[in-house]
C-alpha cells in the first residue's frame, strides 16, 4: 500500500509564508475551522496561546497549509519553528512553468517578494534559483 505525502516547511511566520506561496503557486490557503479550534480550547485540549488571528480569523499559531486546486497534489504545511534558517535547503520546490513562461514568472515572483539567487543550465534545460521571503530556495523551470 502506498502512502500519501505532505510536504512540511519550517518557517518563522507560517501564515504569512502560506499566503505568499499560495499566491506564488496560484493555490489556496487551507481554511482553518474556528468552531473546531474553539471546541478544542473549551474542552481543554488546546489553549488560547496556541492560537492567533490572521486576516481577521482565529487560527492555530504554529501552522498553515496550502492546497492545489488540482487533485492528487501534496498538501504543503508551513510550520513555525524557533530557529532561523541558516544554511542552504537540502530539499526544495521546482516550480515548473515551462521555458516560454519562465522569465514572466521570475518577474512575477520577484514582484511578490522573491529574490533571484542564480541561474543554471544543463543541456537544453534551464532554471532560475530563487528564495522566498524567508530565504527558502526554490527553482523556476
Amino acid at each position: 500500500m502506498a502512502f500519501d505525502v505532505q510536504i512540511a516547511v519550517d518557517c518563522a511566520e507560517p501564515h504569512v509564508l502560506a499566503d505568499w506561496w499560495a499566491e506564488a503557486l496560484r493555490w489556496q490557503v487551507e481554511a482553518q475551522d474556528e468552531a473546531f479550534i474553539r471546541r478544542m480550547i473549551d474542552a481543554g485540549h488546546a489553549t488560547e496561546d496556541q492560537t492567533t488571528h490572521h486576516r481577521g480569523a482565529l487560527v492555530w499559531r504554529e501552522g498553515a497549509a496550502i492546497t492545489s486546486p488540482h487533485t492528487g497534489r501534496p498538501r504543503v504545511l508551513f510550520q513555525q519553528v524557533p530557529e532561523p534558517k541558516t544554511v542552504k535547503n537540502r530539499l526544495h520546490f521546482d516550480v515548473r512553468v515551462g521555458e516560454d513562461r519562465q522569465e514572466a514568472e521570475v518577474a512575477r515572483l520577484k514582484g511578490l517578494g522573491a529574490t533571484e539567487l542564480w541561474r543554471g543550465t544543463q543541456g537544453p534545460h534551464s532554471w532560475v534559483t530563487m528564495a522566498d521571503p524567508e530565504g527558502n530556495e526554490f527553482c523556476v523551470a
